[in-house]
């Protein structure tokens, strides 16, 4: 405590006046001049060890309440203004500290204000949902975040891009790869720019998957991405400088707001360009249909990993040579969602995707193993649900590696033409369903869109209906509703 100067002044202050003392009475009980406590309340001084003390054996105050007490303020009131409505205002660290420190009330009043805003612009995100859903739609406008503009817009629309299928392959047709893209990719690099791939231990990149040096012309690549990883880094880099054309073509139909959220967008068209150029649409259309969309069949026959593969699945819309319509979901553990995305636009109206019961989130119990599943909604429609969890970067033996699950979804109708349609079990015979029919899953959309009541999974209650506050019945959910 002798080494580190604690500035208190408005908790000073406010000890003060929650005592109904003067300057001059609090000076006189704690031994000091009135114009020295004046310069402490003002923060001109510190506090010392004596007076520490002094203040804890007069007016009983703890050495803890003079110490880190806005901490917790300041990591909200920085949650307050990082808000996309909020991001011009944003105040240095300082300044909050100041808040909290001389208006402590105040910021309180200011958090409790802002999160009344979140849940009800959550609550008005979920009504609009609600609406579409029932074909009646809304143009509730809200500041967004570039990135979260982006998104929403790639989950909107179909997940295909003609004119990068066409450059894709082009430039496949330009390296004539073989078996080696890695190596091909590496030679036109050298050919064309100068530029030198290297792949780098964790220890000269430990922050970053890529990194072009343009002063020595040398593209880094890190040790801890796996092979598959790596030749899409690598390929990623050569797509942008190779079809910048088409690129800024697909980027300006997009219509986005900002510069930000086109460089957003560029670097996603850059990451569907190296899966076009990875796996060639021609060859992997006819080979997934031979395969019956069997994934495992197909990261190995094109030498990708599973989330690779999965994820070109949803891209097979070409005019008069698509494939099955899939979308996927990436979540982690923690059910945060990092993409969403579908051939004909993630089906966010009738799968919705934010469900407990889902297998995405069952995977995580066996990493590696793949889980099928038929789900169910509450207005009927069924879909087929592959899910398995990725492995992310490799670190170190200290480091706890990154783990996230991946969905890859369609409708029930197309189970016939999957490998996977026939892990599904039949409903048993004479439960009134259709010859055929599989044993399916129910689920919602997710918690505050649903109202299927019993729910187990339950984790919020539904934004359309009254909780069920009868203290003579409990029900199964942890929310019961009306």
């Amino acid at each position: 405590m002798a080494d580190q100067k604690i500035f208190a002044g408005p908790r000073i202050r406010r000890i003060r006046n929650a005592k109904g003392l003067t300057q001059t009475a609090m000076a006189e009980g704690l031994g000091i001049s009135p114009s020295y406590l004046n310069l402490i309340e003002r923060n001109q001084r510190p506090l010392t060890v004596q007076l520490i003390l002094k203040l804890a054996s007069v007016y009983k105050v703890e050495p803890e309440e003079l110490q880190g007490e806005a901490r917790g303020s300041i990591a909200a009131l920085r949650e307050v203004f990082a808000d996309p409505l909020l991001a011009g205002e944003l105040p240095g660290d300082q300044e909050l500290i100041e808040v909290a420190e001389a208006a402590p009330n105040a910021a309180a009043a200011m958090i409790k204000l802002f999160r009344a805003y979140r849940e009800q612009a959550e609550r008005l995100s979920d009504l609009s949902e609600l609406l579409a859903r029932e074909g009646r739609a809304t143009a509730l406008l809200g500041t967004r975040l570039p990135f979260d503009e982006v998104r929403e817009i790639f989950e909107r629309r179909p997940n295909h891009f003609q004119a990068i299928e066409e450059e894709a392959e082009a430039f496949t047709a330009l390296l004539d790869p073989g078996d080696d893209l890695f190596g091909a990719l590496k030679a036109w690099l050298k050919r064309e720019y100068g530029i030198v791939v290297k792949v780098l231990p964790v220890a000269t990149m430990p922050n970053w998957r890529r990194r072009y040096d343009r002063h020595s012309q040398r593209l880094f690549i890190s040790e801890r991405l796996s092979p598959f990883d790596q030749l899409r880094e690598v390929a990623m880099e050569a797509c942008l400088m190779r079809m910048q054309v088409a690129v800024a073509g697909e980027i300006q139909g997009l219509k986005l707001s900002s510069d930000e959220a086109r460089r957003i967008a560029r670097f996603e068209l850059g990451r569907y360009a190296a899966h076009a150029l990875m796996m060639p649409y021609q060859a992997f259309q006819a080979a997934a249909v031979r395969a019956r969309y069997d994934i495992d069949v197909l990261k190995s026959r094109f030498g990708v990993s599973f989330e690779q593969a999965a994820n070109r699945l949803t891209m097979l819309q070409r005019t008069g040579a698509s494939g099955v319509p899939f979308f996927m979901l990436e979540v982690d553990n923690a059910g945060h969602r990092f993409r969403r995305a579908g051939a004909q636009g993630f089906p966010q109206n009738r799968f919705g995707g934010g469900c407990p019961k889902l297998p995405v989130h069952a995977a995580f119990t066996q990493p590696g193993q793949i889980f099928v599943e038929a789900v169910e909604m509450p207005d009927g429609a069924e879909f087929l649900c592959v899910a398995r969890t990725l492995e992310g970067p490799q670190g170190a033996f200290s480091e706890r590696p990154r783990r996230t699950a991946i969905l890859i979804g369609c409708d029930i109708g197309f189970k016939d033409e999957i490998v996977y349609g026939a892990a599904l079990p039949s409903r048993l015979a004479g439960s009134g369903a259709k010859s055929g029919a599989v044993l399916s899953t129910p689920v919602g959309p997710a918690c505050r869109l649903c109202e299927r009541s019993g729910c187990l999974s339950r984790a919020e209650p539904p934004v359309t209906r009254p909780l069920g506050l009868d203290e003579m019945v409990t029900g199964l959910s942890a929310f019961d509703f009306q």
